[in-house]
């Protein structure tokens, strides 16, 4: 998908707090069985852990980021863009970067969270396998899938 209005760049630490903020926004619509508190004590994890070490990658309109993708490797470790602005296809031009980087691609998402599977699928994921807990252990089924090109 071409949208020329969206470029992506490199993470910049100036980027932390707005994708901290999309991260947070987007995790309330996508995982509300995870409950808020849960969600806000992970935002703090994800500000001094996630956004700085992993390879991220910042989706950007009119100079503002609005989505995001990390990446350990050739795994997908968040991808996550504004809910004001999903749909717009901002998630599949992260994940086209991504790939024509890394070639093939892993991600694990929650079982519950259905418009996730529904978009992995559409974009070639495969399920490959499942978990009954998440990465803490909680008993929060996960869905590991890939994309083979």
């Amino acid at each position: 998908m071409n949208n020329p209005d969206i470029s992506i760049r490199a993470y910049q630490a100036s980027d932390l707090r707005t994708l901290s903020a999309i991260w947070l926004d987007a995790s309330l619509h996508a995982h509300p069985f995870l409950g808020e508190a849960r969600l806000r004590a992970q935002q703090e994890m994800v500000e001094r852990t996630y956004l700085p070490d992993s390879e991220t990658w910042v989706a950007v309109r009119d100079g503002e980021p609005i989505g995001f993708i990390g990446l350990i490797g050739a795994f997908i470790g968040a991808l996550f863009v504004a809910p004001d602005v999903q749909g717009a296809g901002i998630g599949r031009l992260l994940i086209a970067h991504a790939a024509a980087l890394k070639g093939e691609l892993a991600l694990d998402v929650y079982a519950a969270n259905d418009g996730a599977r529904a978009f992995y699928g559409r974009l070639g994921f495969a399920e490959i396998s499942r978990s009954a807990a998440d990465g803490e252990g909680l008993p929060f089924a996960v869905v590991h899938m890939r994309l083979t090109r």
